[in-house]
């Protein structure tokens, strides 16, 4: 028997070759993000687990110290502990790393991030939803083969600009592919994010 992973979660089969890791926001689930993975790619597969951590009851992926302050700590070891979680499912679920896209909402997104930054051999496509700036590397990885579309809220009260566009020149500075896409909305999603997201998503085929 193979060991069963580490985190709650839910996993989906696909039809296609392709997995999303569906990565949610605080007080999210590991069934909140399923109708996007859906709406993202009907015919992928969906892995989505739940954050471990609690603040005030809410799930989340790793602590923060207040909002947009992150424990970098914690996000260190969570992002290690999540990124040996996706390993240990690509095996027990028999899906190949190899076509993994990461899609991240808020918290989500940012882990998502510290993984493209520290663990970037497990996403090569990444889709943010609502990113920060997760944490600065002390070395940056090698991320010449990595493709990023970042959604932002022109009208986000907990994701500034400079967040996004800092997260994209850190990425580009690694050699990533990067995408930003500004909506006309908050920090909630809107239809145009998911339908911009998509369209990117279906061009790399």
């Amino acid at each position: 028997m193979k060991p069963q992973p580490d985190f709650i979660h839910e996993f989906i089969p696909g039809s296609s070759s392709r997995t999303l890791l569906l990565l949610h926001g605080t007080g999210g689930n590991e069934r909140d993000l399923i109708p996007l993975g859906r709406e993202l790619d009907s015919n992928a597969a969906l892995l989505s687990p739940r954050g471990k951590i609690l603040e005030n009851g809410m799930p989340r992926f790793f602590r923060r110290l207040a909002e947009g302050v992150f424990d970098l700590e914690d996000l260190k070891f969570r992002t290690n502990e999540l990124a040996n979680f996706v390993t240990a499912a690509a095996e027990y679920h028999g899906f190949s790393l190899d076509n993994l896209v990461g899609v991240g909402y808020s918290n989500g997104a940012n882990i998502a991030a510290s993984l493209l930054l520290l663990r970037p051999e497990i996403l090569h496509t990444a889709i943010l939803f609502r990113a920060m700036v997760p944490l600065i590397p002390s070395r940056l990885p090698d991320l010449s083969s990595v493709r990023v579309w970042i959604g932002a809220g022109d009208q986000d009260s907990i994701v500034p600009a400079s967040e996004t566009t800092g997260l994209s020149e850190l990425l580009r500075g690694a050699g990533a592919d990067v995408t930003i896409r500004f909506a006309n909305a908050g920090h909630g999603l809107t239809n145009d994010d998911l339908v911009a997201a998509h369209d990117w998503l279906r061009s790399l085929l």
